[in-house]
């Protein structure tokens, strides 16, 4: 797309009032032209998510059966413990699958349980892709509905019948890059009759009946768009570097967790996203593949590629199958904390190896993404809210989605 065709494209997407960061960095970060998925694919994408969603929860319930796992072999830290007790196995309320088209069928990279990205880019690149091509469906037209009934959904399970309407959504108001999604999530729950107040972490506090305030409205709904790991005790898995205030947040965590306990408060996602988000779960589960249901086996074998705690293999062994492994630590994100064996060199793969911290990383198998056009790979984001497919969202980049992949609209066709 030309400069001033995709300059046109960007004003009518801040147009319509939610996107308005159309550039990343100088670059453009959206794009127009739709992926098309076939109807057949489409329902195998949705039943990939579900399944992967139901593995999710199968390794949550392991996790309470044997709480030791968490220390053991997730190697989670005294507070993420905390988060755990306090609110475990409940994860789930929106969840986004990312799946990759293979040789092999469809193969997921992970489920993100915890903040999950994307509903906004879905939402209005969908819409406005399903206006320039009325043949087509858009697969996240329910998606609002599907997300605010799963919100609620877990409100009446931890409050009861009749409870507050005032809505608190947090989130690390020093970073940008997410705002879209709270505008979003926000009109979502006034639309819904929410009261919403927002704020950080530092802004909530405890009252002396145990309920929770969010610069003193006092709120029912916790809408946390702040990661698991960044309120609890934070260490870099480089043993290279030292994370700056890396205490964990003592005072809203209190407040968080003794609200939930006397279910004077719901939060979104549930704090035991801290098990589910963790990368170490996959190796879990291809470790206790005997503990899983028949399905969720199924899921695993033909879904999620081999995943091993780092530790478990042998560094020989890595060094000479550089190629065929992927590096992704516990709680990281697209970028620094994924090393692709394939896309680096010899020497950048021995000193991942060397400053990678024992306990914090995962191997999982390469696998070789098909590519979708000249632009390259395509990311499917099946977004799954309580437990049901409920959207989708497209990223397509040359190599590993990393914060250069460009946002696309995924329409359906019949």
């Amino acid at each position: 797309m030309s400069g001033a065709a995709y300059d046109a494209f960007a004003a009518r997407i801040v147009e319509r009032g939610l996107l308005l960061d159309p550039w990343l960095a100088g670059r453009p970060r959206l794009r127009e032209a739709p992926v098309f998925v076939t109807a057949s694919d489409a329902a195998e994408l949705r039943r990939v998510a579900e399944g992967v969603a139901l593995l999710h929860q199968e390794l949550a319930a392991l996790c309470e059966r044997e709480p030791e796992l968490c220390e053991t072999f997730l190697g989670m830290t005294p507070f993420q413990r905390l988060l755990w007790e306090a609110e475990g196995p409940r994860w789930h309320a929106v969840a986004r699958a990312d799946v990759f088209r293979t040789d092999r069928g469809f193969q997921i990279a992970e489920l993100n349980s915890d903040t999950p990205t994307g509903t906004p880019e879905s939402v209005t690149l969908n819409a406005l892709a399903a206006e320039a091509h009325p043949g087509a469906i858009d697969p996240s037209r329910d998606l609002e509905a599907r997300v605010m009934d799963a919100f609620e959904a877990v409100a009446r399970a931890r409050l009861g019948p009749g409870f507050e309407r005032t809505a608190a959504i947090v989130y690390p108001t020093e970073l940008t890059e997410d705002l879209s999604l709270v505008r979003l999530y926000r009109a979502w729950l006034e639309r819904r009759g929410w009261r919403v107040v927002l704020g950080s972490p530092s802004n909530l506090t405890a009252t002396d009946d145990d309920h929770v305030t969010l610069f003193e409205a006092r709120v029912s709904l916790l809408i946390r768009h702040y990661k698991t790991d960044w309120w609890t005790e934070r260490e870099s898995p480089w043993s290279d570097v030292t994370i700056p205030n890396a205490a964990p947040l003592v005072g809203p965590i209190t407040a968080i967790v003794r609200a939930s306990v006397a279910g004077k408060l719901a939060v979104v996602n549930p704090l035991g996203a801290v098990v589910t988000q963790n990368k170490r779960a996959l190796a879990l589960a291809w470790e206790r593949r005997d503990a899983l249901s028949d399905e969720a086996r199924g899921v695993l074998d033909r879904h999620v590629p081999r995943t091993v705690r780092l530790e478990a293999l042998e560094p020989e062994q890595l060094r000479a199958e550089r190629r065929d492994w992927v590096l992704k630590s516990d709680y990281g994100a697209e970028g620094d904390e994924v090393v692709v064996g394939a896309a680096v060199t010899e020497a950048e793969w021995r000193e991942t190896l060397a400053l990678a911290r024992s306990r914090r990383w995962i191997a999982q198998r390469y696998f070789h993404a098909e590519p979708y056009d000249d632009d390259g790979v395509v990311n499917h984001g099946v977004f799954v809210a309580a437990g049901r497919a409920s959207g989708m969202y497209a990223r397509v980049q040359r190599g590993p989605t990393d914060l250069r992949a460009v946002s696309a609209p995924m329409l359906v066709m019949p």
